[in-house]
This record gives C-alpha cells, structure tokens and sequence, in this order.
C-alpha cells in the first residue's frame, strides 16, 4: 500500500529529504503540498500582504499634503471689479516618538498575521488527520465486518452439506443463515461509514489524491523524541502563543500610541493670496493645532483597556495550550495501554473461536456456542481497531502540535 502511495506522489512532486512519519500515513512532501492549497491557509497569507500593506500604511503616517483655494470676485462702489484668489498648502506633522511607535505596531501586525497563516495551516493539517483517521478506521471496520460474513458464508455451506446429509438440522441452517444476515447487514453499514468518511475528504482535501483502498491503520508508536520531549515543543513552537504574544505587544503599542495622540499634530503650510485684482499681494505661513479633549481621552483609555484584556488573553492562550499539551500526553498513555489490552483480549478471542470451531465440527460443542464466539472475536476485532486508530490519532496530533511532522 505504502508502494502504491509513492506512484500516486512521485508523478507530482520533486525529490525531497524523507520524513520519517507512520506507514498509514499520506507521503509528507504531498500533504505539505495539499496544506499549502487550503482555503483557510490561503486566507491568511492573503491577511499577510494586508498586514504588510498596513505596515507601509502606519510608516507613513496618515497626514498628507493638503491643498486649498479661493477663487473669488468683490465689486467696490465707485471703484469697480476685482478679482481675488487664496491659496494655502499645508502638511500635518507627527510629534516626537508617534512615528516610531506606528513602526514598531506595524511589524508587529505583520508578525501576528504570519503566526496566524502558521497556525491556519495548523488547523488544516489536524482537520486532515482527523478525516484521513476516520476514513482508515471505517475502511478496517469493513473488512473486519467482512472476515466475519467470509466465515459465517463457509459455515452455512458446510451446515447445508451436513443438513443434506440428515447430520444436521434445519433449525441448525437457520441459525447460521440468520447469522449471515445479521454479518451482511454490518458489512453494509461499515461500508456506509467507510464511503461517507472517503467522501468527506476527498470534498474536503479535494488535492489528495487516495488510492483504491485505504490503507491498513499502523500500530500507534511513540517517536523518537519522546513524549515529553513533544510536550515541550508544542508550547514552545505554538504560532497560537505567538500570535496572541505578538497581539498583546501590538495592543500596548497602541495603546501607547493612543496616549501620545491625545496631543494632537501640528499643521504648517503656506498661504499666498492677491486682492483687488493683484493691487495686494502677499505671503505668509499657517499653522494649526487641534485642541483634544474629551473624545481623545476616550480613545486613549479605550486602547489602554484593550490591551489589558491582549494581556489577559495571551495569557489565556498559554495555559490552555499548554494544558492541552499535557491533557493529551496523558490521554495517549492511557489510549496506548487501552489499546494493547485490546490487542490482547483479540488474540483470546481468536483463540476461543478457533476452539469452537473445531469442537462444533467434532460435535463437542453446539453450534451458538461457535457463532457467540466468532461474534465475540470479531467485536473484539472491531475494539482492537478503534482503539489502535483512537492511540494514532493522539499521536498524530501530538507530533503535528509539536511541529515535527507536516508543519515546518
């Protein structure tokens, strides 16, 4: 299967270093590839040519040259017509420390918008995992539904022959034929899981290319980093602390910027005007300053509030990060050993089925004591399968968390 997910990938892409990741898993160099092409991951770099822009915006500064003019024409008794004009250009200026301050909020918004496009492609990459987990698992429930109706099919024919054979009877064909039934109804049903898990991922992913079948789920495995090691760096690597890092700084740039605003800029500019059709001529400078008052303080102590509550909210931000971290490194361990007693009770159960069915053929035992034990393997079939995906699943996330698988 892994073969075949190589054909599917070499055709697209170009040679790259080999990254070491589960074999139920797509090829790295694909899904990096097919991350790139999200919407949502898309979206945000689009913000960060926003950002970028805003920052060129914010060094800058918003005052621009302004122009204006009077074109008029004043009738004097006894004297006659004269046309008049007025012309002024001004410049508003930015006060000492405003200019280095919208500076510095404005590399800090294109920080925030690039840890955000990351974490984007974070989100994408789980949203991946979790439908490529349901499509593997769904598509192992199938064919662990399956060995069972390829078993109970043998066992009706082989009934059939001894009932032919008056060594068996009818209640007895019934029995197997009934629990055929049941066993093609639970294929049919898995099937349904396994085509709608495929179909969301492929409208989902529509970039992925599947192979035919799915492949078989991989037993779960701790990387070579450790657990700890992986706790460590999601906090650590997380572009969702950075982000909400890189807002609170910004928040109380802002904030500072706000203070400093509360006096306003100055304008200068100069201004020439001719009267009395050009008899009068002259030149001079203009000044003008805004005088704050109440609205500038509001918006002062609005910035100031906001970012305390950057603050509180990156703050807010760690400790759930970092609690989740911890949360699913326990939830794993606890996943981990579920899934190896499934492992276990599966070999019984398959053990104890075996045994029934050579004893009900010796006539030792009844035939619902067979069926009951190769229902009671294929449930347990069916277990051992959903906690190995459940175990995957954490350690997947894990290692896309950490950084060190499908995220750069």
């Amino acid at each position: 299967m892994k073969r075949a997910w190589l054909l599917v990938a070499g055709a697209m892409l170009p040679a790259s270093p080999a990254m070491a990741q589960s074999s139920d898993l797509p090829p790295a160099e694909l899904v990096i590839r097919v991350l790139d092409n999200a919407p949502g991951v898309e979206a945000a770099t689009a913000r960060i040519g926003a950002a970028e822009a805003e920052a060129d915006a914010l060094r800058r500064g918003p005052h621009e040259i302004t122009a204006q003019g009077t074109l008029s024409r004043r009738r004097v008794d006894r004297e006659g017509n004269f046309a008049e004009f007025d012309a002024t250009i001004s410049r508003a200026f930015r006060l000492p420390g405003k200019a280095a301050l919208d500076r510095r909020a404005g590399a800090l918004g294109v920080d925030v918008a690039q840890n955000r496009m990351e974490d984007a492609r974070h989100q994408a990459a789980l949203s991946l995992a979790t439908l490529w987990y349901d499509w593997l698992l769904a598509a192992d429930l199938e064919r662990n539904a399956v060995r069972l109706v390829e078993n109970q099919r043998a066992l009706v024919a082989a009934t059939e022959r001894r009932v032919q054979l008056r060594d068996a009877a009818e209640l007895d064909l019934q029995q197997v034929s009934a629990a055929l039934a049941l066993a093609q109804a639970q294929v049919a049903d898995a099937a349904a899981q396994r085509d709608r898990a495929r179909a969301l991922l492929e409208a989902r992913f529509p970039d992925l290319p599947l192979p035919v079948e799915a492949p078989a789920l991989a037993p779960p495995t701790i990387p070579p980093e450790g657990l700890q090691e992986l706790q460590r760096l999601i906090v650590a690597r997380s572009h969702e602390i950075a982000a909400a890092a890189g807002t609170a700084e910004r928040q109380s740039i802002l904030a500072r910027r706000a203070q400093k605003d509360r006096f306003a800029d100055p304008s200068l500019g100069v201004r020439l005007f001719s009267e009395r059709g050009g008899e009068e001529k002259g030149a001079g400078l203009f000044a003008s300053v805004p005088l704050g008052g109440g609205y500038r303080r509001a918006l002062s102590n609005q910035a100031a509030a906001e970012a305390d509550a950057a603050r509180a909210e990156r703050v807010a931000v760690e400790r759930e990060v970092g609690g989740n971290a911890a949360a699913d490194i326990a939830e794993f361990r606890a996943r981990q050993a579920a899934w190896l007693a499934a492992r276990a009770a599966v070999e019984r159960a398959d053990r104890s089925a075996a045994l029934a069915s050579r004893g009900q053929q010796l006539g030792a035992i009844d035939l619902a004591d067979r069926l009951y034990a190769e229902r009671q393997a294929n449930e347990a079939g069916a277990q051992e399968l959903t906690a190995r995906a459940n175990a995957a699943r954490l350690i997947l996330k894990l290692r896309i968390d950490a950084h060190t698988l499908w995220i750069d």
